[in-house]
């Protein structure tokens, strides 16, 4: 199945080369476009997994753009679903030194792509010294690896909590409450559901960061004495109560149903979400929805509470234009791109777009933005994967009673702390 993926890939890639040269030429490279007129062309590969409407600026407005300003220079966009099949493509490829020129890829796979060697360092390029301090802070720190940088971050994004605006009327409530604390009994003293995905970092965290736990330190070295401290065990003993209580309800872990849609019907107090899922709805729809619901950064604890997550460029070891690359790279993280793709919703990573770009308080981007500043990044470690197994898989046993809090979080915490001292 994997190599007719490839074989598959391959195809599309060449179908792409020849029919985006867009006027009449001789093929002697395939990534390399003779013209009539004597120049030379370089075609680098762009791959990404943006939305539909992502794509259409992307293709209709910041590639034509980047052309007229460097014209010897084509793109060709693919958009490829982001899965499990796309990270092991890229692994095979770049394994060997057939890899894309440029990819955009989730900043959990940065790591792990680092560590194994599949990614060009940027930092010896032309300009990089002129550009490295104008990102997002806690985004950069995914790239660097041995002093070394391999990424650049193009957009982050946050979970914001959503409120339903019928139940905070009915308990008493004009805006949303502050903490979780306040949230859970405004839960607890109306019957409310509070509504999450599943038992993965991605969902839970935000809750125990929230409740006052931690999943490891601040350098992401070890989890002992963070994820089994008295203030996140504390912090799962609050969730699992309210489990038990039927008050806590994991979507994908009972009856698969939608939480967002139960916070928009009135069945469900609060949910969290990143911004796609107003992004996508447009008119009438956009406005019912913002008159059910009231997006909020998420309740703070004693520190921040909102997750980061977002999209790094990179490098893939193998590509045969990694200049030309490194151009589109800088490009696509300049101030105008990034103020051209934030029309669509993406958050910018780029200092100086952030300054530029506008958002009216009343938008549902608000509460997005203002929690990126003081949001906690998911850990830039290679085993990532393998520790996000871990932990959703000892969150399931307590939240299942197979074990305690104290047990389960131990245990976890002893084999993750394993798993980011793998050095191999």
């Amino acid at each position: 199945m994997a190599f007719r993926s490839i074989f598959m890939i391959f195809i599309l890639l060449g179908v792409v080369w020849i029919a985006g040269c867009g006027r009449q030429a001789v093929i002697s490279d395939p990534e390399m476009v003779e013209t009539l007129h004597g120049k030379e062309i370089s075609i680098i590969s762009f791959w990404h997994s943006y939305s539909d409407e992502e794509t259409r600026v992307l293709e209709e407005e910041l590639i034509p753009a980047f052309e007229r300003q460097h014209p010897n220079i084509r793109v060709n966009s693919i958009n490829l679903a982001i899965n499990n099949e796309l990270r092991n493509t890229l692994i095979t490829l770049a394994s060997s030194n057939r890899g894309p020129d440029v990819v955009r890829i989730e900043l959990a796979w940065v790591p792990e792509f680092t560590h194994k060697g599949l990614l060009e360092p940027i930092n010896g390029y032309s300009g990089y010294g002129d550009i490295i301090h104008l990102f997002h802070r806690e985004a950069m720190r995914v790239g660097f690896d041995q002093k070394q940088l391999y990424s650049l971050p193009l957009d982050i994004y946050v979970k914001s909590a959503i409120f339903n605006r019928e139940l905070l009327e009915r308990a008493g409530y004009s805006e949303p409450p502050r903490t979780l604390h306040d949230v859970i009994e405004v839960a607890r003293q109306n019957r409310y559901t509070i509504g999450l995905g599943g038992w993965e970092p991605w969902d839970t965290l935000p809750y125990i960061y929230s409740l006052g736990g931690a999943l490891m330190d601040d350098h992401f070295t070890k989890s002992t004495g963070f994820l089994n401290s008295e203030e996140t065990v504390q912090a799962v003993k609050v969730l699992h109560s309210l489990y038990r209580e039927n008050l806590l309800h994991f979507s994908r872990m009972n009856d698969r149903s939608d939480n967002w849609i139960g916070v928009k019907t009135g069945n469900v107090l609060m949910t969290d979400e990143g911004p796609w899922y107003y992004s996508k709805l447009e008119g009438a729809e956009l406005d019912r929805t913002l008159k059910q619901t009231i997006p909020v950064p998420f309740p703070r604890g004693n520190g921040s509470a909102s997750i980061m997550g977002g999209n790094h460029l990179v490098i893939m070891k193998g590509s045969r234009n990694p200049v030309q690359a490194w151009t589109f790279m800088k490009w696509m993280t300049g101030k105008e791109a990034q103020l051209t793709m934030a029309k669509t919703g993406l958050i910018p990573t780029n200092l100086e777009a952030r300054s530029a770009w506008t958002v009216n308080r009343d938008s549902y981007l608000y509460p997005y933005v203002e929690a990126t500043d003081d949001a906690f990044l998911r850990p830039p470690v290679k085993n990532w994967g393998n520790i996000e197994q871990v932990y959703t898989g000892f969150m399931s046993k307590i939240f299942l009673g197979e074990l305690t809090v104290q047990e389960g979080l131990d245990r976890a915490a002893a084999e993750i702390d394993l798993l980011l001292g793998d050095t191999d």
